[in-house]
């Protein structure tokens, strides 16, 4: 594969996600199948992997770091702000990007990963609840680089003005944020920002969760602690509608001569050289077929089908829930406009 900017670092135009080997998509697969997936993916060239302190509560970073934090030529990503906290009841997800939290989790994501010092740390979320100003959360993660326990920084899922912000405390390398033919919101101002700041945009669930692969047909059958069971998209009338759009979506990936997987990332790819998909899999065979995506050319007019296609009006539903979005910094379209635009309107 070519590779693309990001930061200091020179990386494969396309990484691995690895979240799914070890959470929210249901029953993670044996450790053995995980190890398998990130070796064969180093193999293969990737030079990024990316995980985070939430992803398990910590396991996705141990397996991470035991497979491949003494592999030569890699970047190593992971993020803090959100993890894991015991409660009575159980562990639960928890937002926290105030200083002296950044700190714990960098140390315990060190620990894990069983490195000296962390090639790109992420804020994985802006405290809106705690009401942490990003530039507190930065500042404190530049003092981490400092310290030569980060080497570059990130954020997931903010605007382009928190970005601004943010970059005015430290240089930021990388911001990662969901994006796909059907979560287009970065093109609402934060990946035309990138572009002009020089900053890496990392696109996850470049595959839409799943569903541009057209292996989710039957959202029935996944598995009870799945998360797109709470993802409007793929409640059960919205995902019918959504499906519709799968056919003309094939037949576009057909007459190219690529699955519709390789169509969806060779999309990105040709959105800007800044773009860098981190698609993720439990599958040897599905690893493959996704790096060869890198192969795929599309011409000015197959990109405008597509877009034409599948896009902000065309697709149904909310990329989270209510109560999910509220906690994220980002250009989600709203939702009256998600509605209007649906309906066909301006």
């Amino acid at each position: 594969m070519n590779t693309r900017k990001l930061g200091a670092f020179a990386v494969a135009e396309i990484g691995l996600g690895c979240m799914n080997l070890s959470h929210a998509y249901g029953v993670p697969p044996p450790s053995a199948t995980a190890e398998r997936v990130l070796l064969a993916a180093y193999e293969r060239g990737v030079t990024l992997f990316d995980t985070a302190a939430l992803y398990g509560f910590g396991a996705n970073e141990r397996l991470v770091g035991r497979v491949l934090a003494h592999r030569s030529g890699i970047v190593l990503a992971t993020k803090g702000g959100m993890a894991g906290v015991e409660f009575p009841d159980g562990v639960r997800r928890v937002i926290d990007a105030r200083p002296e939290t950044l700190r714990r989790n960098c140390e315990d994501s060190l620990a894990r990963l069983g490195v000296d010092a962390i090639d790109l740390y992420y804020l994985h979320r802006v405290d809106l609840k705690n009401q942490v100003p990003v530039e507190d959360s930065i500042g404190e993660m530049s003092r981490l680089v400092q310290e030569g326990k980060v080497r570059a920084l990130g954020l997931s899922e903010v605007s382009a003005p928190t970005l601004k912000r943010a970059h005015a405390v430290h240089p930021i390398a990388a911001v990662q944020s969901e994006y796909s033919l059907w979560t287009r919101n970065p093109e609402l101002g934060v990946l035309d920002a990138c572009r002009e700041l020089g900053i890496a945009f990392v696109a996850f669930s470049p595959l839409g969760r799943g569903y541009l692969t057209g292996a989710v047909r039957d959202v029935s059958a996944l598995d009870a602690k799945d998360i797109r069971r709470a993802m409007p998209r793929f409640a059960p009338d919205a995902h019918a509608k959504n499906l519709e759009l799968l056919e003309p979506f094939g037949s576009v990936a057909r007459e190219i001569g690529c699955t519709t997987a390789q169509l969806s990332l060779a999309w990105l790819l040709h959105r800007g050289e800044h773009v860098l998909p981190i698609p993720g899999t439990t599958s040897v065979a599905h690893l493959n077929e996704n790096l060869s995506a890198a192969t795929v050319s599309l011409t000015n007019e197959q990109m405008a089908r597509l877009d034409e296609l599948i896009n902000e009006r065309t697709v149904t539903g909310a990329r989270y829930a209510a109560a999910v979005e509220a906690e994220i910094d980002t250009e989600d379209f709203p939702l009256s406009r998600r509605e209007t635009t649906a309906a066909g309107g301006a």
